[in-house]
């Protein structure tokens, strides 16, 4: 009967307290509790992966391992136990084009909303230009909060587009503010030494780089494009099939 008060306690069921005793003896009473307790789970997952944002994306049991030319196994096994999440530590991956870097955020970011985290998905330039279209200070700080919130930030496609220096500002605040409290999930094509290119004439891309990378697991991907290879796949397929068309 402890054990189920603590339940009830625990899910906040008010009405059903204050009615304890005339309760506490039936039998429904367990499965009753039983019930509300996964229903809360359910919706609060389906409330997680909705906030996340993260849209459709290829499971992990679709990645081929055996394309790439580089990639540190054991230690992306070790990322989807999700201990960097319980200890603020930043996670990057790095790669060319077309290796599975989105494909692999977007499945740990879905593993971490699995274990209750909260999650939020953006592109770079997405959350960037959001900070960077705020007119005032209030609606600045505002906005920051907004990306500071969630447990796990995913920011995806670092280097893809170059920005200005008020950019590079803005993305120092973010990183400041959620370090060593909550981490950040990043996916770049730029090796950090080549950063200052992506943010040219920004003097906060060393201090930027060193506040990512002061507690990280940097996970390097060296390879071809996967996403080309799928391509010129899928054209053969289709010249194949027009050629078998044509023949008598």
């Amino acid at each position: 009967m402890t054990q189920l008060k603590h339940q009830a306690q625990a899910l906040k069921l008010h009405g059903l307290l204050a009615h304890w005793s005339e309760v506490q003896d039936q039998p429904w009473l367990a499965r009753l509790l039983d019930w509300e307790q996964q229903e809360r789970a359910r919706r609060g997952l389906e409330r997680r992966l909705r906030s996340a944002r993260l849209g459709a994306f290829k499971p992990l049991a679709d990645f081929d391992f055996s394309w790439p030319k580089k990639i540190d196994r054991p230690q992306l096994d070790d990322l989807f136990r999700l201990e960097w999440l319980q200890t603020a530590t930043n996670v990057v991956l790095v790669g060319p084009n077309g290796v599975g870097k989105t494909m692999l955020a977007k499945n740990l970011a879905h593993q971490a909303a699995l274990a209750g985290a909260s999650v939020r998905f953006f592109t770079v330039s997405e959350m960037l230009n959001t900070l960077a279209e705020q007119l005032s200070s209030a609606s600045l700080h505002r906005k920051i909060a907004f990306f500071c919130r969630p447990q796990l930030l995913v920011l995806d496609e670092l280097g893809y587009l170059s920005y200005d220096s008020r950019h590079a500002d803005l993305l120092f605040e973010v990183v400041s503010r959620r370090y060593l409290q909550r981490p950040i999930l990043l996916t770049t094509n730029k090796p950090f030494a080549e950063w200052s290119e992506v943010f040219p004439n920004a003097s906060s891309v060393v201090t930027l780089v060193d506040r990512l990378v002061h507690r990280s697991e940097v996970l390097a991907i060296a390879g071809d494009s996967y996403r080309l290879k799928e391509s010129k796949e899928l054209a053969r397929q289709r010249a194949r099939r027009r050629a078998a068309r044509k023949t008598p």
